[in-house]
């Protein structure tokens, strides 16, 4: 069910999940939304996508749990099997991390990308009606104090209340929101990623035990390596990622086809079974993996143009929250413009910034704090304690509402931002454009 209209007209660039669910909580608090995609048709793109209960609980809200539910099938289902974790070399099992318990309103989702996807693009399209206009590249975007806008390549002009800029790492609106060109920084890392079906796996007796127990999920951790293999639908489709050190110059592309035998390279020494998985791979993808260091704002100059997701802080896939912490940043901005009201539109994003901010930051941390625990594993402390190679979850992400939490704080953040000189020592994060010492 929506909130009443609220009149304020929202344009939405990128529809990803976090330009999606900006449009969905948009769409659910009043306001009037549109997104315009540079693709020109919907392709099921990528191999596994993690969201953690912090999303779940946002799903669950879509169409009473029906959202959630049509995601559940597509989903791997670990309730018996857990997570293994394998010492790179021996192969032995270190520690079996079990599933926490289902959350109802709260669950946990791993699947393939594009499937998850089509599933909230459709439901934002067929049944909220949100119009999504792809083919639609943004040549340039605009702002004054009482409007924003985009430029499409065809010339047209698309005016809003308020621009809000979901088109990931390449981001233009950054640029806008900067005042400069902020340049992805290589994290020193890379994975390999594939996907595909288990055929060769069922027939080969070294890896057919993955594909006939149901949805499984094992991790190998190694030196500065750790390589992540499951199989999801029953055991029907497999699906790997392998994260290892690289240098790549990070300005020319940062997704290629892989070779097997660069992987084959790294699995030197380590448990046959992993090459035995490597070897069905019909085809992977090598990606780069670019870091930001936080921006110091995700605010334009006239605040009408708000960075959401990776344009603002792009994630490590080892946080499991890049996606999940872009649908919080669309559920907070929807709240914000609804407590706020058409006259203080600036007012609400600035407010959101002050919510999400810290929080972001914070979990955005959880990667590489996650990523140098694996990689530089000490396997003595392992034996001791074998509980500490686990992959953390830690309930202050994961136990968080977003929704609820911006409707609680609101009033005093809102209050902070139109009325500083009431607080003592209050310290506003910045708007654009930033100026950069020489």
């Amino acid at each position: 069910m929506s909130a009443p209209k609220t009149g304020i007209k929202v344009v939405i660039v990128g529809a990803g999940f976090g330009g999606l669910t900006a449009a969905i909580e948009c769409h659910r608090q009043g306001h009037d939304v549109e997104i315009y995609e540079n693709f020109p048709e919907l392709k099921t793109l990528g191999d596994i996508i993690s969201f953690g209960s912090n999303a779940g609980r946002i799903f669950y809200r879509w169409s009473n749990g029906k959202v959630a539910q049509r995601l559940r099938e597509l989903s791997i289902d670990l309730t018996t099997y857990g997570f293994r974790i394998h010492k790179y070399d021996t192969g032995e099992v270190v520690y079996h991390q079990k599933t926490p318990d289902p959350i109802p309103d709260a669950p946990v989702f791993n699947g393939h990308r594009g499937e998850l996807h089509e599933v909230v693009f459709n439901y934002a399209r067929d049944e909220l009606g949100i119009p999504i206009h792809l083919g639609q590249h943004v040549d340039q975007y605009f702002e004054d104090d009482d409007k924003a806008g985009i430029v499409l390549k065809s010339g047209e002009r698309v005016v809003a209340d308020l621009v809000i800029g979901a088109d990931g790492v390449r981001s233009k609106a950054r640029e806008l929101v900067l005042g400069y060109v902020d340049k992805p920084k290589s994290s020193g890392y890379a994975v390999w990623r594939a996907w595909f079906p288990n055929t060769d796996m069922i027939k080969d007796p070294r890896t057919r035990e993955f594909c006939e127990n149901g949805d499984t999920f094992n991790g190998w951790i190694g030196p500065d390596v750790h390589f992540l293999f499951s199989t999801i639908k029953g055991g029907k489709d497999c699906c790997w990622v392998l994260t290892h050190r690289d240098e790549h110059d990070i300005d020319e592309s940062w997704s290629f086809p892989g070779k097997l035998e660069d992987v084959y390279k790294v699995l030197e020494g380590w448990d046959p079974t992993c090459r035995a998985i490597v070897e069905k791979t019909p085809s992977l993808v090598d990606w780069k993996l670019v870091y930001r260091d936080p921006l110091p704002t995700w605010v334009s100059k006239h605040a009408r143009i708000l960075l959401l997701g990776d344009s603002a802080h792009p994630f490590l896939p080892t946080s499991a929250q890049g996606a999940t912490q872009a649908m919080e940043d669309g559920v907070t901005i929807a709240v914000c413009l609804r407590r706020a009201g058409k006259a203080n539109v600036q007012a609400a994003v600035r407010v959101h910034q002050e919510i999400r901010y810290e929080r972001v930051k914070a979990v955005q941390k959880t990667g590489e704090t996650t990523r140098d625990r694996w990689h530089k594993t000490d396997w003595e402390q392992v034996a001791k304690d074998p509980k500490s190679i686990a992959f953390p979850r830690e309930d202050w992400i994961h136990f968080h509402d977003a929704e609820k939490h911006a409707e609680e704080v609101f009033d005093e953040v809102f209050k902070k931002v139109t009325q500083p000189e009431l607080f003592k020592d209050v310290k506003l994060l910045p708007v654009g454009p930033i100026s950069v010492a020489a």
